[in-house]
């Protein structure tokens, strides 16, 4: 009797490591389920999940891709030009208003920066408007992808570098080069989210300056929205990590925390972002017609901004830490 052939796997079953039943951030097993959401798209990706600890409030992706699945789905997000999102929902203008309300929160902190790495750059953006604020500071760029080579080109960064911060040959090239080194949205990426800190302070000069921005899984916009969260970003984002979390790991290896901030990161795209979400799910002719729809959740999104950031449903925040300056040698005059 003829058998049926054997059911292929699908590509989640492919990229994905096992489930895991404790916090990749404190160890506690007492974990529960936040969203689970399919990739936006076409096909069948299968659910991706993001649980939290109850015990310290970190989110992440349970079960996790694997590298080569993360690699799967940048190149996927990539070319259906996803990425760019979060800006084109907003105004030219807003995006270069908060490049610049970021760069100058380093101005009261210190003086100019001789150097400073954007990690994540992507096309190099931020560099480019944050030398209005530092124009005689050397802006480098990092970036997993070759956008960086095009930031390069176009004059936005002065050197380009291509791979991950925690590369054993990245950090052997940049350790301690670098004043300042800013993180805009990039932690939410990274596999390991300690060993990438861990990284950024290697490559800072002693007494240098961190700058993270990262989304806020306390948002009452993640509980209200759920699955349509657009910082849930499923499947690409491995990791949402509380303020308390991030501060107290970053106090852990002696780096004081100059300011945090919940008011000027956030970004106005919750109602826009879940709408476009759910819009990846359906036919294309249902996606056109829907575009007015769109562009009115994108205004509302904008209008409701400026009351939105001082409440619970801020949905980003900044932290601006300093590496401790290099010890006393012995003998050495005070």
């Amino acid at each position: 009797m003829p058998t049926s052939p054997p059911t292929p796997p699908r590509v989640a079953d492919l990229f994905q490591d096992p489930r895991r039943e404790n916090c990749p951030w404190c160890g506690s097993g007492n974990l529960r389920t936040r969203a689970r959401a399919a990739a936006p798209g076409p096909g069948d990706p299968g659910m991706f999940v993001m649980d939290q600890c109850r015990a310290c409030g970190h989110a992440f992706q349970n079960p996790r891709l694997t590298a080569e699945g993360l690699a799967f789905h940048q190149l996927d997000f990539f070319a259906r030009r996803l990425d760019d999102f979060a800006e084109r929902s907003l105004s030219p203008g807003a995006v270069r208003r908060r490049h610049l309300a970021a760069a100058r929160t380093i101005l009261p902190l210190a003086a100019e920066p001789e150097s400073w790495l954007d990690v994540g750059t992507g096309h190099g953006r931020f560099p480019e408007t944050a030398k209005e604020v530092f124009p005689y500071t050397s802006f480098d760029g990092l970036d997993p992808t070759p956008r960086v080579e095009e930031a390069l080109r176009a004059e936005r960064v002065e050197e380009a570098h291509i791979g991950d911060l925690t590369s054993p040959w990245v950090l052997a090239r940049l350790r301690s080069r670098y004043d300042v080194v800013s993180m805009f949205h990039h932690l939410e990426h990274a596999p390991n989210p300690r060993a990438e800190l861990r990284a950024a302070l290697a490559v800072l000069r002693p007494g240098g300056h961190l700058l993270i921005e990262l989304p806020d899984p306390r948002s009452a916009f993640a509980t209200l929205l759920r699955r349509w969260w657009l910082p849930y970003g499923q499947p690409r984002h491995l990791h949402l990590l509380p303020p308390a979390n991030l501060c107290a790991e970053l106090r852990a290896r002696g780096c004081e925390i100059l300011t945090t901030d919940r008011r000027a990161p956030h970004i106005p795209y919750d109602l826009s972002g879940a709408l476009a979400i759910f819009l990846t799910h359906v036919p294309g002719p249902v996606r056109r017609a829907a575009a007015p729809l769109l562009a009115a959740a994108s205004a509302l999104d904008r209008a409701l901004a400026p009351l939105l950031r001082h409440t619970c449903f801020s949905n980003a925040y900044r932290i601006v830490a300093r590496k401790p300056s290099a010890p006393r040698q012995r003998g050495q005059a005070t």
